[in-house]
């Protein structure tokens, strides 16, 4: 499988959040590679649940769409 990667302003966005997360709901303060590290596990580990269910409901999606075409039939 194709490994997941983030953009540099997404993963910025994300690690950001990371921090805020720890520092808000657990008082707790990490640093930069502590977040680095984290997040990598976690787009290791849940990352391609994510993006499968994704595609899940993009097929989902596009499936009711295709129905509205028939719809449309004369």
């Amino acid at each position: 499988m194709t490994p997941i990667n983030l953009s540099k302003e997404l993963r910025k966005q994300a690690l950001d959040e990371i921090k805020k997360y720890f520092l808000e709901k657990r008082e707790e303060e990490i640093g930069q590679l502590a977040a680095e590290l984290l997040l990598d596990v976690m787009i290791e580990k849940v990352g391609a649940a994510i993006y499968n269910q994704g595609i899940r409901d993009a097929h989902t999606f596009m499936s009711e769409k295709i129905e509205d075409l028939y719809g449309l039939e004369k």
